[in-house]
């Protein structure tokens, strides 16, 4: 009997619905789910501590700067390192190791807070330790995803991830701010408590099968990845499309500014417009794991990039507080859509075997991306003002989407999210 393969470009056939209750059933994933909110939960209360706990004692803000560079740096310095343990271990270790160490650097600041030293440097190697098990994680937990769920499960799944890290990283910062109203050793307590509160929940995640340890570790393994992407278009689109277009789009460095300055709504508004954005992909990651995408995927994640961008530009040209929110919310609504297809279509079309290596890139991409779109929106601001600067990024945002959907017919063209698409 010959069997027949789905071309994810034809229209999709008539299957059961998939549901979250369904995906949720799948042995492990349930855990896995909690264990990624714990995760992004933790980390934003433990940020927020931290940058008051610096500012508190320094009152320097350039020190608070260094923060978002320390957590970048490793996930760049160790890329060769990080995707290929992925690929060659068992992901659910590679993460309740990492939760593991998340949780003894954050004793470690406890204590450093207990013993009433003022030296910052060990809040500095803490915060190194601790973005150096996130840089290991990141792709393990991007990649064990399709290992807990049969493909037609996949892009609900997905949707579902992504609800639970758009919950923690709104919620997140949210708690810090009362815990460490309580006491700055309560949140960093707490904090400890729910990493080491994941990595057990991990325990509840089938073992997996152990990764190939065959291949050497020379450059060729390393960098397979990114050779590995040079020939995927479909992959190296998706991918290459989130970082362009959040870099030329990037309007968050900006909110402080558009609150105080342009929307004159202070400081409370100023949270209102943080968590907008939030808010909405929070939205519709839930939309999307009831109601997935079935159809047109390609074209709908194209629609969404063109949207973000031209909401984008409705913020950057608003006065209204409102209208800004709700531009911000509906920027938010149409992220997710963009990560959900994106993320399916890359987890899709990667080969388990590349899928950490992969993943690793990716994850360097966004938070290049977040980065480098921060400091464009920032330099912009400082040459021409803030809103150029958001309204130019807005229509460079629609402009990639444009290219990209030229440049990658067959990541235009996909159509299914139950099927790897055939590379041209």
């Amino acid at each position: 009997m010959t069997e027949t393969v789905a071309n994810p470009e034809d229209p999709p056939a008539k299957a059961p619905r998939v549901t979250l209750r369904e995906v949720l059933r799948n042995r492990g994933f349930g855990p896995f789910i909690g264990a990624k909110f714990l995760s992004i939960f933790a980390s934003e209360v433990l940020i927020v501590a931290v940058s008051w706990q610096l500012y508190d004692l320094t009152g320097d803000p350039f020190l608070l700067g260094l923060v978002g560079l320390v957590e970048f740096l490793p996930a760049l310095l160790l890329l060769p390192l990080t995707g290929v343990a992925s690929d060659r271990f068992r992901r659910r270790i590679i993460m309740q190791v990492c939760l593991v160490v998340q949780s003894l650097a954050t004793i470690g600041l406890l204590l450093y807070t207990l013993s009433g030293i003022h030296a910052i440097w060990p809040i500095y190697l803490a915060l190194v330790v601790l973005a150096v098990a996130r840089a290991f994680f990141a792709p393990a937990q991007q990649s064990l995803a399709p290992n807990l769920l049969p493909t037609a499960n996949l892009a609900t799944g997905v949707a579902s991830s992504s609800a639970a890290w758009q919950l923690g990283s709104i919620t997140g910062p949210v708690a810090g701010g009362q815990l460490y109203g309580i006491s700055i050793e309560v949140a960093q307590g707490a904090t400890a408590g729910m990493l080491l509160l994941g990595a057990a929940l991990m325990l509840l995640v089938p073992p997996g099968t152990r990764r190939d340890r065959g291949q050497p570790v020379n450059w060729t393994t390393v960098l397979a990845g990114v050779a590995f992407l040079r020939q995927a278009k479909v992959v190296l689109g998706a991918i290459s499309l989130d970082l362009f277009a959040v870099l030329l789009s990037g309007a968050v460095a900006l909110l402080p500014v558009y609150a105080r300055d342009i929307i004159e709504v202070g400081p409370l508004g100023l949270g209102l417009l943080r968590g907008a954005s939030g808010a909405g992909a929070l939205c519709m990651a839930l939309f999307l794991a009831w109601v997935p995408i079935r159809d047109r995927a390609g074209h709908i994640m194209f629609g969404a990039v063109a949207c973000f961008g031209a909401f984008t530009i409705v913020f950057g040209l608003s006065e209204i507080a409102w209208l800004s929110i709700g531009a911000l919310f509906v920027m938010g609504a149409a992220d997710m859509v963009s990560v959900y297809v994106r993320s399916t279509l890359v987890q899709l079309n990667t080969p388990d075997a590349l899928r950490g290596r992969v993943n690793a890139v990716n994850m360097v991409f966004v938070g290049a991306s977040n980065e480098l779109g921060a400091f464009r929106a920032g330099t912009m601001a400082a040459w021409l003002g803030a809103v150029p600067a958001v309204v130019i990024g807005g229509i460079g945002c629609v402009m990639v989407a444009g290219l990209w959907s030229y440049w990658f017919p067959q990541l235009r063209k996909a159509r299914r999210l139950d099927a790897a698409l055939e590379r041209a």
